[in-house]
């Protein structure tokens, strides 16, 4: 089963590093890490998602709440939140196919960020799915390379992130 966190940390060196020994250590095998700041210049968050059942979630947010730096633990059910990926992608683009890929770009409502005489790179933001369907459509007409940021996710509720380690 996939989870999502939120965690909040203290933004310091190794943190990010500390978290990410501690999950493989407990065999939480993580799909996405993504850590940024947040409206505290101090806090750093960490969405992370990983795979596992609900015995080994509950033995990892009791292992992470241990973790000294660690401030508030949180997961975010998938109805209850917004989540968003960002992915770079780089296509070829001979001229010849240039307007169908404008084309595709449009109807997924992603940018063009960047040409050259052989590639585009399109830029998506939105959640996991569309961006697999943005990469199948791509696929015929070459995927150069790919990046994706990773989920990140915040809670529709009005209250901000609470504390499930308790």
């Amino acid at each position: 089963m996939k989870h999502t966190l939120a965690v909040l940390v203290v933004n310091k060196p190794g943190v990010l590093a500390r978290i990410a020994g501690l999950l493989s250590r407990r065999v939480f095998n993580i799909e996405s890490i993504a850590a940024g700041y947040t409206e505290e210049p101090d806090i750093t968050r960490i969405t992370i998602v990983a795979q596992g059942d609900t015995h080994i979630l509950d033995q990892v947010v009791k292992q992470l709440s241990k973790l000294v730096d660690v401030l508030k633990i949180h997961e975010l059910a998938t109805e209850d939140s917004i989540e968003r990926e960002l992915a770079l992608i780089k296509v070829n683009a001979f001229a010849n196919r240039r307007s169908d890929i404008v084309d595709i770009v449009n109807i997924f409502r992603a940018n063009i960020v960047d040409v050259n005489r052989e590639t585009m790179i399109i830029e998506l933001t939105g959640d996991e799915r569309k961006i697999n369907a943005l990469c199948a459509v791509l696929e015929e007409h070459g995927i150069v390379e790919l990046v994706r940021t990773g989920k990140i996710a915040l809670s529709r509720s009005p209250g901000a992130t609470k504390n499930i380690a308790d």
